[in-house]
């Protein structure tokens, strides 16, 4: 079973996630989510650099034991569910969705985003590829798309969104300048508005 843990902070996770998750006897996921989510008397199995150590240990388990995996935000965003379906198949993995950093980055500003592209730094996207949307979210983080994502700026507002729902959230807008510069944290959403949609 795969659980979107939403942004971050427990209460933002849904009730039929935590259900799940406190039924399991081997929880999985990056040492943070673990932290915040799983339940005392189960093992945990962390997700770190080695992610392919972590998929062989669940692989002992699964068929045997209730596994659940955490992920961030929503599994069928830029998610560690895609490495989890890949390895043991979509039919052994149900998922239950949490609620995305997009949707609570894009309702920190108070715009919707029904008509917005949805993207990962991560991937190979070319700033030129969106010249016609009006509402981008990027799941950024990272020093490595700094000037994919200053490209993406220009003639947009820019909303950088840090850490939602946790202690240390952060939501402010940025000019071009600001964003050339400015620290990138791993947990953050930037959102790139054309200035006639706000």
């Amino acid at each position: 079973m795969i659980v979107g843990c939403g942004p971050g902070a427990p209460e933002y996770l849904p009730p039929v996630g935590r259900a799940a998750i406190e039924q399991a006897d081997v929880v999985v996921g990056a040492a943070r989510l673990l932290e915040a989510f799983a339940p005392k008397r189960a093992e945990r199995i962390v997700v770190g650099a080695d992610v392919a150590a972590a998929l062989d240990a669940m692989a002992g388990h699964v068929g045997c034991r209730h596994v659940v995996v955490l992920v961030t935000g929503d599994p069928g965003l830029a998610s560690f569910a895609r490495t989890v379906r890949q390895r043991f198949g979509r039919a052994a993995c149900r998922v239950i969705p949490g609620i995305s950093s997009v949707q609570t980055a894009f309702a920190r500003i108070g715009l919707d985003w029904e008509d917005a592209c949805v993207v990962s730094a991560h991937n190979k996207v070319s700033s030129r590829d969106l010249a016609g949307q009006k509402k981008i979210a990027v799941l950024a983080g990272g020093e490595k798309c700094r000037s994919w994502l200053v490209a993406l700026g220009v003639g947009r507002e820019i909303f950088v969104c840090d850490n939602l729902t946790l202690p240390e959230e952060r939501v402010r807008k940025v000019s071009v300048a600001e964003l050339e510069t400015m620290p990138l944290v791993s947990l953050t959403v930037m959102l790139f508005v054309a200035p006639e949609v706000l």
